[in-house]
């Protein structure tokens, strides 16, 4: 199963006012595995982002002015995903700037180059219902690490994304502790002939003997069966 986990950062919350998306990052899994194939792609949006934008993923225009635009990138992304299950966080915020690059292009919708879209947010309020369930929430309630996170960035919150997706799928801890258990070996010790030993043989004292009998007398006086090892077996 290959699971592709997307995040992007845009100028602003609108698509349909103009806001394009500056950063895309992907980060693939197969059977529940990364792979350590991603793909992180800067983008020139020609146009400035929102401050409030702007102050989530510090994402300057000097910075971007220089990066390839969508329409360059745009089969590199398609083909990344092609026939993967994409996961993403609030999908229908990145669909809507995905869908509107790609028919500005006139291609058609992302999820038409996929095998399926998943929505972790959809999947979190169900398995936390009335809870915030916003990434960093996600992270800090099933412990994933997130401490870099200071800023926004496309890479690093795809990443984050796979681990909490896992962990709320299986309650695995991590991504990297799945490891096959090692085999039992188990060592075979060869029987030893006692036959070559001359073991001694111990005889009762005296004393010893008449005690021992004085057991089995009294055992024979509160049970009817007396000792058990004194009774001849046929």
């Amino acid at each position: 199963m290959r699971l592709v986990f997307l995040d992007t950062e845009t100028t602003g919350l609108s698509p349909a006012s103009g806001d394009r998306i500056i950063e895309i990052g992907c980060v693939e899994l197969v059977d529940r595995r990364p792979t350590g194939r991603n793909l992180h792609l800067y983008l020139n949006p020609q146009r400035s982002s929102h401050p409030d934008a702007l102050r989530i993923h510090g994402l300057t225009d000097d910075f971007l002015s220089d990066k390839p635009l969508f329409e360059t990138v745009a089969d590199q992304l398609l083909e990344f995903v092609d026939g993967a299950e994409v996961v993403i966080h609030n999908a229908g915020f990145d669909l809507s700037f995905l869908d509107h690059e790609l028919a500005r292009l006139s291609r058609q919708k992302f999820a038409v180059h996929v095998d399926k879209v998943t929505d972790s947010l959809t999947m979190a309020r169900e398995l936390f219902p009335g809870k915030a369930n916003s990434l960093d929430a996600l992270c800090k309630r099933l412990e994933v690490d997130n401490s870099n996170r200071s800023l926004h960035g496309a890479l690093l919150d795809a990443g984050l994304l796979a681990e909490v997706y896992v962990r709320m799928t299986r309650g695995q801890k991590s991504l990297v502790v799945e490891v096959e258990e090692a085999p039992v070996v188990v060592e075979v010790v060869e029987a030893t002939d006692l036959s070559q030993f001359a073991l001694p043989v111990v005889f009762a004292l005296e004393q010893e003997s008449v005690d021992h009998q004085s057991m089995i007398d009294q055992l024979r006086k509160v049970s009817k069966s007396g000792a058990l090892w004194t009774q001849t077996v046929e």
